[in-house]
């Protein structure tokens, strides 16, 4: 990346001695030409540039967003290794009561799972699936009222979904690691028709709750999320987004 970098600068730079001979001697028509001739060479040499760093930036994120997913199915695969074991040894156990109990708690899962993956913004979707593998020190929790789409609502969806994400990530980043109980942040999400209301609801500590307040702050300044009660992050914060006009 580097050495594209370097060969888009030299291009440019490149240009500056045709430019100051055709400043000197302004009626030499092989000087025009000259500088017309090198001034294609660099452009061309500055778009190849751009198309190779483009390429490479395109080919790094398709590795991450490919690594990701890896690492998100890995843990689904965990969790359903899990389930599965336990079902197992219910059934082994011919204990027919744990075994409805059971299932009725991964349906309920499996509910929420394809909840979150109704919300219509790819990129929320994505982090909310792949938390986990983001930390161990936090674990997300995702309550959703109804079925929601973002995209079919009358909201600026992604600006929300930034925002979400921008805090969940400031969340993840705050909170105090222990060798305890694992913290806990939940998500809560609510369209009443007109607004679209969001809370988040924290069990646990933070390293520093005030610092926790001002990056949320920061990631409310021009979004579409607006605050309705930010003092206690350590808590509950409770945010609002308007129905567009």
């Amino acid at each position: 990346m580097d050495r594209i970098k370097s060969a888009k600068h030299i291009a440019a730079f490149s240009i500056v001695l045709p430019a100051v001979a055709m400043l000197v001697w302004p009626s030499s028509v092989w000087l025009l030409v000259l500088f017309m001739l090198w001034f294609a060479a660099a452009a061309a040499i500055w778009i190849r540039s751009e198309r190779r760093e483009h390429a490479k930036q395109l080919a790094l994120t398709i590795h991450s967003l490919q690594a990701a997913g890896m690492r998100t199915l890995n843990h689904h695969r965990h969790d359903w290794m899990n389930d599965l074991q336990v079902l197992y040894g219910y059934t082994r156990m011919q204990k027919p009561d744990k075994t409805v109990e059971y299932v009725e708690k991964i349906r309920a899962k499996m509910l929420i799972e394809s909840q979150i993956s109704k919300l219509g913004e790819p990129a929320l979707v994505s982090y909310i699936q792949g938390f986990r593998t983001l930390t161990s020190s936090l674990e997300l929790k995702v309550d959703i009222e109804q079925d929601l789409n973002l995209n079919e609502l009358p909201l600026a969806s992604t600006e929300i979904a930034e925002a979400l994400i921008g805090i969940m990530n400031s969340y993840r980043l705050a909170v105090k690691p222990g060798f305890g109980e694992v913290a806990v942040l939940t998500l809560v999400l609510d369209w009443d028709g007109q607004q679209l209301h969001v809370a988040f609801e924290l069990e646990g500590e933070l390293i520093d709750e005030q610092q926790l307040k001002d990056q949320i702050n920061q990631q409310l300044k021009g979004a579409a999320l607006q605050a309705v009660d930010i003092e206690h992050p350590q808590e509950e914060i409770r945010l609002k987004a308007e129905k567009r006009a």
